[in-house]
């Protein structure tokens, strides 16, 4: 089973990053975390890396609807994905598959906000590439 699903696009890295944040929002999916993966490791070990960086995306009505009947099922949210330039003008964005990672948990609610929340990114997939 697949972990995630991703794009390639074209252009600077900071234009990908507000296309996607912009396409995101359009779904009602808001970035509530960001981790410069670049900036950390240039900090921390003087290792200079191309851009990376590890978002978190949350829709607050779906994230409310797992948390209220399994808490703990959190340490799962929100929905991770990542920006990276391979090379100069080419940046893949890659979605975590939020049915796998919420098929870890026990319920029938946090199954069916996967399903919905895939959707979701899917539809930002769709956007993204046209």
């Amino acid at each position: 089973m697949s972990y995630e699903f991703n794009i390639t696009l074209q252009g600077s890295f900071d234009e990908v990053v507000e296309k996607v944040r912009a396409v995101l929002m359009e779904e009602q999916l808001g970035v509530v975390s960001e981790v410069n993966v670049q900036a950390i490791f240039k900090n921390k070990m003087d290792k200079d890396i191309p851009p990376y960086r590890i978002f978190g995306a949350c829709n607050p009505k779906l994230a409310s609807q797992i948390i209220e009947v399994e808490p703990n099922a959190g340490t799962l949210l929100p929905c991770n994905f990542i920006l990276y330039e391979p090379a100069p003008g080419s940046v893949v964005v890659s979605f975590m598959d939020p049915v796998t990672v919420l098929g870890l948990a026990q319920s029938d609610v946090a199954h069916e906000v996967g399903k919905v929340a895939k959707e979701k990114l899917l539809r930002v997939i769709g956007k993204l590439s046209a």
